[in-house]
């Protein structure tokens, strides 16, 4: 049984405070895990070799090391603004992070690690849907590969030390995440929460257009948050291998689409302008989520528009406290 799996584990999440953390931790206690532990940025470095320590030295304080999980979902990100600003900063503290905390895991003996990639580590022309064997055939889309390649060395990483040190590590490649308690600030937030906050301050300001980036050409897929903390917790349960498996919803929708959706729930009446001099990313992205039914019995349940309405709600409730 799910349950039994939590009894007597210490679970530490890292990013546990975040927006998908936070969902994980509502799951996790739903499981019936009682021993949560989240370290916070304050008193633990994780891009730092001896935060790492610390943290391990903490934590494993009088337990069995097979008792504890780890969930590694901490991480560096933003979108194609922040990941062109910063391709440096999202490499090496994204890499550092996660073979260091792997490693000293596995150095530790503790008894599960879940890694969380992402799917900017598909390479750029993946033929869609992204099925787990493609990604090696190509370098990924140029604006975020530095943060994918990071990301997916803990892929490698996971494979050799099974190989190697019978290390029960799983990795999980979720794809764009959406819904209430996500990052909404313009300056580093995903194509959902800047549409949905520009849109919104324009119908509330009266402004005459919403500028959106690109052409509106590309394809996205999204995974409501709930759903995805649901695979990651189930995951952790249940899966024991080193292959790669997708998290995602199986719906591609157009950003130009998406855009208008927004526009129509939100109720903006003015023009929608696309600036062609922005970049637009990969050009089609959405993952065969086969091999998560498969392999641990997971799939989304949410329905995209009833997600969509859930988020703009959440913002229009709580936009002021978020500003």
């Amino acid at each position: 049984m799910a349950e039994n799996f939590w009894s007597g584990k210490r679970v530490v999440v890292t990013g546990g405070a975040g927006f998908l953390g936070s969902f994980v931790i509502e799951k996790l206690k739903l499981r019936g895990a009682s021993d949560i532990f989240i370290p916070r940025i304050e008193e633990y470095n994780l891009i730092n070799r001896d935060g790492i320590q610390q943290l391990y030295k903490d934590t494993l304080n009088g337990i069995d090391p097979k008792n504890m999980v780890i969930i590694h979902l901490a991480a560096n990100v933003g979108g194609i603004g922040a990941n062109r600003e910063h391709p440096a900063e999202f490499f090496y503290d994204n890499l550092m992070m996660g073979v260091e905390l792997m490693h000293q895991a596995y150095q530790q003996g503790i008894g599960k690690f879940t890694a969380i990639g992402t799917v900017c580590a598909y390479p750029k022309f993946t033929p869609v849907p992204f099925k787990e064997e493609d990604l090696w055939i190509g370098y990924p889309e140029e604006t975020n590969a530095p943060y994918g390649l990071a990301k997916k060395m803990m892929l490698v990483q996971s494979q050799a030390y099974r190989e190697q040190y019978g290390f029960n590590s799983i990795f999980l490649l979720p794809v764009n995440l959406y819904g209430p308690r996500d990052n909404f600030n313009p300056k580093s937030s995903h194509v959902i929460p800047a549409l949905i906050r520009k849109a919104v301050e324009a119908q509330e300001s009266g402004a005459q257009e919403i500028v959106a980036w690109g052409d509106g050409s590309p394809t996205r897929e999204f995974l409501y948050v709930e759903d995805a903390a649901e695979g990651i917790v189930t995951a952790t349960e249940k899966y024991n291998d080193s292959d790669p498996v997708n998290l995602g919803s199986g719906y591609e929708i157009s950003i130009k689409d998406l855009t208008e959706m927004i526009i129509h729930m939100v109720g903006f009446e003015g023009r929608l302008v696309w600036d062609t001099s922005k970049p637009n990313g990969q050009p089609r992205r959405g993952l065969d989520v086969s091999r998560a039914k498969e392999r641990f019995g997971w799939s989304a349940q949410t329905n995209f528009e009833a997600g969509m309405r859930r988020t703009i709600a959440w913002f229009r409730e709580n936009k002021d406290k978020i500003r």
